[in-house]
């Protein structure tokens, strides 16, 4: 980081004579430096309030009597001949108080005669008023670019090194991964994540990986409506989707590379996808893998968990949570059966919730600018707004059906293989026959409860108990047969077909619909 930068920026702000500074960050102990420096580029005199322990001058000098208390303090500062830049460290909760914000407002105001500074550091600003706001300007820290999180952990080795008196070792590849998630968090917390991983064992692997994401996850907010998928997978877990696979491959190079860029450069990166198909078919399996094969963070949306019955609660917990999302880029953010936190059939019903929420969803998926792969899920296009689905919000939309008989074989030996079986000891061929129109999930289910019943039997799952069981199930396109159908017709010529026509993943779009 250009720490001259950082001070020249500050001395620029305290010479246009804006009264208030407002300078959110954790980072506190850094940022007093950089302002202490700042004071005395531009010949200023610096003074320091916590309630602990009152006004201080350099933060050192003896308290100022009686000044421990925000108000008391504030009174102070608008009383005091004593001009100069007063920085207040964690006074966010005061700004609830109304004699606070007239305090402030006052000695904003007379700042043309007095020259009194009023700079507001901590964690959480979010909550000044309005009427203080318009009268303030912000001080953004500068994050940690690409080469100063590698020289922090160059720092960090060579510090190892010397303490330890063994060499630090670490896998090239997953430094620069640790590296690339680390981007966009503070100085101060990416040196205490690096010190963490490598004073566990002085060795980076990819352990440190997830333990470095998990963390960033907590620092992010932790629960509520996202939550942080740990358990990813391959595109080898997932029978079929061919043509899925296959977009998803040649986006993963731009999308890592879009992630890793700084400065002003514009640079093209994958938005997102719908999965549009039927129940079971594989949806939420693919955007795990995805996240997999990506090697990036899985966020998942609960639209269930976002909604509150207070007026503008929902919306802003929908706020946070992209923001705790773009926090965790590069990254997917799965959001699970989209069609149920924005459905249009809802009308007023809701008090225009949906309607809101739909509002804030396109506003950030217009603006963000970190990169956040989205892989929205849903079961009724129908549901769906079109201002939501149209060109250049999603990069496309795929459907999956269900699978054909070459998924359908894959389907089988995987599940079989997760539960110790040898697909080759089973005669696969009248078993993909007999699961025409099953879902992958239903030939799952198929597999566990054959291997109860033979638990129970005390004997071992072979081709004809599967049979039996196969035989004795109603899939969903059976049960559902109208509804799917028409969710058929809706995709064969508006959606892209997640698995090519016998598994060719150059097939064209023309050759899927048709």
């Amino acid at each position: 980081m250009n720490e001259r930068a950082e001070v020249q920026e500050l001395g620029a702000l305290l010479r246009s004579k804006v009264p208030i500074i407002l300078i959110e960050t954790h980072e506190e102990p850094r940022i007093l430096k950089l302002l202490q420096q700042a004071c005395n580029l531009e010949q200023q005199v610096m003074f320091r309030w916590s309630i602990v322990d009152g006004i201080t001058r350099n933060g050192r000098d003896e308290p100022i009597y009686n000044t421990n208390n925000l108000v008391d303090a504030l009174k102070h500062v608008d009383k005091t001949a004593q001009n100069g830049v007063y920085v207040f460290c964690d006074a966010h909760p005061g700004f609830k108080d109304h004699v606070n914000v007239r305090l402030i407002r006052e000695t904003a105001l007379e700042h043309h005669k007095t020259a009194r500074t009023l700079v507001f550091v901590s964690p959480k600003l979010e909550e000044l008023p309005g009427e203080l706001l318009r009268l303030a300007a912000h001080f953004r820290p500068q994050l940690p670019s690409r080469e100063d999180i590698r020289a922090i952990f160059s720092e960090e080795a060579q510090l190892w090194n010397a303490q330890s008196g063994e060499k630090a070792r670490g896998d090239r590849a997953i430094v620069e991964q640790i590296t690339l998630h680390l981007m966009g968090m503070e100085q101060d917390d990416v040196r205490r994540l690096v010190r963490q991983a490598l004073r566990a064992d002085g060795e980076i692997n990819a352990d440190d990986l997830r333990r470095v994401l998990a963390t960033k996850h907590e620092a992010m907010g932790g629960a509520g409506a996202l939550g942080f998928e740990t358990s990813k997978l391959r595109f080898d877990a997932v029978g079929g989707l061919g043509q899925l696979k296959h977009w998803v491959s040649l986006r993963r190079a731009p999308f890592m590379e879009a992630a890793g860029s700084s400065g002003d450069a514009v640079v093209d990166r994958p938005k997102g996808i719908v999965l549009l198909g039927v129940q079971g078919g594989g949806k939420s399996l693919a955007a795990r893998a995805i996240a997999g094969e990506w090697n990036v963070p899985l966020m998942r949306l609960d639209f269930g968990a976002l909604y509150n019955k207070y007026y503008g609660e929902t919306e802003r917990n929908l706020r946070q949570a992209f923001a705790a999302a773009e926090g965790m880029a590069p990254c997917v953010l799965w959001m699970d059966e989209i069609e149920k936190g924005v459905a249009t059939g809802s009308g007023d019903q809701d008090g225009g919730v949906s309607r809101r929420v739909l509002g804030t969803l396109l506003t950030w998926m217009s603006e963000r600018s970190k990169a956040v792969f989205i892989v929205a899920t849903a079961n009724d296009i129908s549901q769906l707004p079109p201002e939501l689905i149209r060109k250049g919000r999603f990069d496309e939309i795929f459907f999956v059906d269900f699978p054909d008989a070459a998924a359908r074989e894959q389907i089988f030996a995987i599940h079989l293989r997760k539960r110790a079986l040898d697909p080759k000891r089973f005669d696969l061929a009248p078993m993909v026959a007999a699961t025409e129109g099953f879902s992958g999930a239903e030939i799952e289910q198929a597999i566990i409860a054959a291997s109860f019943e033979a638990r129970a039997a005390r004997r071992e799952v072979d081709s004809a108990a599967l049979l039996g069981e196969l035989a004795r199930t109603r899939p969903l396109s059976v049960i559902m047969a109208e509804r799917i159908a028409a969710l058929r017709d809706w995709a064969a010529d508006r959606a892209v077909m997640a698995d090519a026509p016998g598994g060719d993943p150059r097939a064209t779009p023309d050759a899927r619909a048709a």
